[in-house]
């Protein structure tokens, strides 16, 4: 949410839900990047939308995230999310979000510590539920073992271009826990669609798959995240309203096994034992 007036970051955050999307995720260290003014940028911007927008705050689950520093790069200690949650809080012009979560582990942080600060936020109802981002399986578990509810949400990179997830362990432990998997760059950042650094044999299998599904590149790589059974979230960043109601649409497309196998054969360039 960079680069516009806030009318029209208003449409795109409309546009969004009339299509049926109903989370709406940000962070803290959202507006460094993208065309932004900087740290928070994102968030100022959204708690302006929800303030001219009255009713919207209630139609949607808002989401962002904290314990990216920059210059440090990460904090996760009690008093650093703690703060980070209720700065987030103020930007966004809300009493609570529905979804926090820590956006890239700190290594120098104890997760009992990082739990002490969750369960804080969950208890003074400024949070409630929490999630993790970019976090390996044994980071996930070691915070899940300091918490005294569930955790909610992971948030990997997945997609075609990037499978890891698959074997990594990770949507492993959304299909043994319930935690739900938010996939963040389902188009590859982009690559699944203009193709650049993408194996050609992938290119031609998802032009396949998508002319017997009625869809294009972008619409067979959402189909292609939510085929998974542990039901994952694609996390789109278009800002066109026709592209966010095709894929929309596209999440609900089945795959076969065949299909699904068939892309990843394509992705990774050798055949499936």
């Amino acid at each position: 949410m960079t680069g516009a007036d806030d009318a029209t970051h208003g449409a795109w955050v409309g546009a969004a839900v009339d299509a049926g999307i109903a989370l709406v995720d940000t962070a803290d260290v959202y507006g460094l990047d993208w065309g932004g003014t900087g740290f928070g940028a994102c968030e100022e911007t959204l708690g302006r939308v929800l303030a001219a927008s009255p009713g919207l705050r209630d139609r949607i689950v808002l989401a962002t995230k904290g314990g990216i520093v920059p210059g440090v790069p990460y904090d996760s200690s009690a008093v650093a999310i703690t703060h980070a949650c209720e700065a987030s809080l103020r930007r966004l012009g809300v009493d609570h979000v529905d979804l926090y979560q820590i956006h890239r582990p700190d290594l120098f942080a104890h997760p009992e510590e990082v739990a002490g600060a969750l369960v804080g936020l969950h208890d003074r109802g400024l949070v409630r539920a929490v999630g993790v981002s970019n976090h390996t399986v044994a980071q996930t578990r070691a915070l899940v073992a300091h918490l005294p509810f569930a955790l909610a949400t992971t948030q990997p990179e997945y997609s075609l271009a990037h499978l890891d997830p698959l074997r990594d362990g990770t949507l492993d432990l959304c299909a043994e826990t319930g935690v739900v998997p938010l996939a963040w760059s389902p188009l590859g950042g982009g690559r699944l669609v203009s193709g650049d650094g993408v194996r050609p044999a992938l290119l031609a299998a998802m032009t396949a798959v998508g002319d017997e599904h009625g869809l294009d590149r972008a619409g067979v790589a959402i189909a292609f995240v939510a085929a998974h059974p542990t039901r994952p979230v694609a996390l789109v960043g278009t800002r066109d309203p026709d592209r966010l109601r095709a894929l929309v649409d596209a999440a609900a497309v089945h795959l076969d096994r065949s299909t699904v196998y068939g892309l990843i054969e394509a992705a990774e360039g050798v055949p499936l034992p």
